[in-house]
């Protein structure tokens, strides 16, 4: 399997992004795949910069077994160089980081995490920060469904 740098960006990286590199980085682990594959996570708003994930998302993944101890930071134009792949929760973050590419190779690196969805049909993954304990349950279902496809089409080398 070749080597990948994947990056997940929400808008405030406290909620959405922080939840998928914690259950991405589970899953690469547990698939022994932590020395080819690379996980971070960005926001595209500094609002949370040096922040760790919301306690109550923190709360919830780790009754799932999940750690989420990344701090939040900017998604900047340099990641472009640093990531092979930059998952967006959401159509706002998705807009954001394009604005921000230098070219249509940086553009091909975008993708929206639903697009990974093995299981659930959704078109983007909400934002939990108003919603209660559902709202971030559901996100968490989301995200494991479609790390895991990340996960797959990694390995059969379609990305």
């Amino acid at each position: 399997m070749k080597e990948y740098k994947v990056l997940f960006v929400c808008l405030g990286n406290i909620c959405r992004s922080p939840a998928a590199e914690g259950i991405f980085r589970a899953m690469v682990k547990a698939e022994r795949l932590d020395d080819k594959i690379t996980i971070d996570s960005a926001g595209t708003a500094g609002y949370h910069t040096g922040d760790l994930p919301d306690s109550r998302m923190r709360r919830h993944a780790s009754r799932r077994g999940y750690t989420l101890d990344s701090m939040a930071r900017r998604f900047t134009s340099n990641d472009f160089d640093k990531f092979d792949i930059i998952v967006v929760m959401d159509d706002n973050n998705y807009r954001d980081v394009m604005r921000l590419a230098p070219d249509l190779e940086a553009e091909k690196k975008v993708h929206r995490m639903v697009e990974f969805s093995q299981h659930f049909v959704h078109d983007h993954i909400p934002d939990p920060y108003y919603s209660g304990a559902e709202g971030f349950e559901l996100v968490l279902d989301l995200l494991e469904d479609a790390c895991e496809g990340l996960l797959r089409k990694m390995k059969d080398s379609e990305l």
